[in-house]
């Protein structure tokens, strides 16, 4: 998913000789804490809500502000994870989207990146999440897929986590099933260390196996 698909046409846009009640009116009017400012298709910068809620004087126009505005952009034709860097990096719930003039075309919010982000990770498939934790030099995702289809089951989303200053990684596995007891089993069995699982578990211990064979007797 490109960031271009997930321009919010709702989000309305500044411009340099505005004041910044009018910012802030537009804020409050979107329910938004970020806009952006632009000179015609010349993207100036993104104002928050907060820094505008400092000035004093609210009929100051906001061309006069570059020292406020937020450089939180990305290409059209990014992948949409570049927009969630951005974000990130900025620490803002607006991203604006440049083509490749450099010319402001749109602005993606938060909170669609989130439901992409949601949408990328699988959050709405079912199926099972195994997490393990590995040496990176023990990490093979070949290895992985052969355990994961030795189960019968299919990988649908991996992703791979490294730890400042150490050698050990956590790696997220979603499958396609929800019972994953027997994938669970095999990983341990190739002494992987499961650290974490979200499934349905139809594994059934011995002990309680000949209790249940025990009561079946004893009701006959």
């Amino acid at each position: 998913m490109l960031t271009k698909d997930l321009i919010n046409t709702c989000i309305p846009q500044l411009q340099p000789f505005d004041t910044v009640a009018k910012g802030l009116q537009l804020m409050n009017d979107f329910r938004v804490t970020h806009l952006p400012v632009v000179d015609e298709d010349i993207l100036l910068g993104l104002v928050c809500e907060d820094d505008l809620l400092d000035i004093q004087d609210e009929k100051t126009l906001l061309g006069t502000l570059n020292n406020i505005f937020i450089q939180a952009t990305t290409k059209s034709t990014d992948f949409f994870l570049a927009a969630v860097k951005s974000c990130m990096e900025y620490d803002c719930r607006l991203v604006a989207v440049l083509n490749e003039k450099g010319e402001y075309i749109g602005a993606i919010n938060s909170w669609d990146l989130f439901k992409a982000l949601g949408d990328f990770v699988g959050v709405e498939r079912k199926g099972g999440i195994i997490v393990l934790s590995i040496e990176r030099m023990n990490y093979s995702i070949s290895e992985i897929s052969r355990i994961v289809e030795g189960c019968d089951a299919t990988i649908l989303h991996l992703n791979t986590e490294s730890h400042p200053d150490t050698d050990i990684m956590t790696v997220t596995i979603n499958v396609n099933k929800d019972e994953i007891d027997k994938i669970i089993l095999t990983f341990e069995r190739y002494e992987y260390n499961v650290i974490y699982n979200y499934g349905q578990e139809v594994h059934t211990s011995e002990i309680e196996s000949n209790y249940k064979h025990l009561m079946n007797y004893l009701n006959i």
